[in-house]
């Protein structure tokens, strides 16, 4: 069974022992499950465990670039004159992730930031197309793309 699966059966377990199903019970519960599991590490696997801060650390990144995005085109969108300030391009990022599930995990957190939006990946998945409204210069944003979201992923999907 997955452990994350399992860590959440864990969360909603300690939820309905306590008759709450508000969001700190189901978080407190979601914790314990993870140390309860973390004490059964040498049966399960490591994997999981190492994986798991991984995983909440890039959830922080993509808050904080999700939360930069939105302020950016609020900002555009009040401006007195938008277009001035939209510079729209399709930029082709060479990617070195070697899982499918990967470059499409990559593809759809791009899209879900305001701003990108990811048009295709390559078959042979060497390569993401990416549609930005904002180009500086194409190579910043193969900067930003590589040394902050596929490098985190590559992490967290492929380690």
């Amino acid at each position: 069974m997955n452990l994350l699966l399992l860590n959440v059966l864990l969360a909603l377990a300690w939820a309905a022992l306590m008759g709450q199903f508000d969001v700190p019970t189901l978080v407190f519960g979601f914790i314990l499950g993870y140390f309860a599991l973390w004490l059964t590490a040498r049966q399960i696997g490591p994997n999981y465990f190492r994986k798991m801060p991984l995983a909440l650390l890039f959830l922080g990144f993509y808050l904080r670039e999700l939360v930069l995005a939105n302020l950016r085109v609020a900002r555009i969108v009040l401006s007195r004159d938008p277009k001035k300030h939209l510079r729209p391009a399709i930029v082709a990022v060479p990617l070195s992730l070697r899982t499918r599930s990967a470059a499409v995990f990559l593809a759809n957190m791009l899209t879900l930031t305001p701003g990108t939006l990811s048009v295709d990946i390559s078959n042979d998945l060497r390569t993401l197309f990416l549609h930005t409204l904002f180009l500086e210069s194409p190579d910043v944003i193969r900067r930003e793309v590589k040394e902050g979201y596929e490098r985190r992923i590559k992490e967290l999907f492929e380690t």
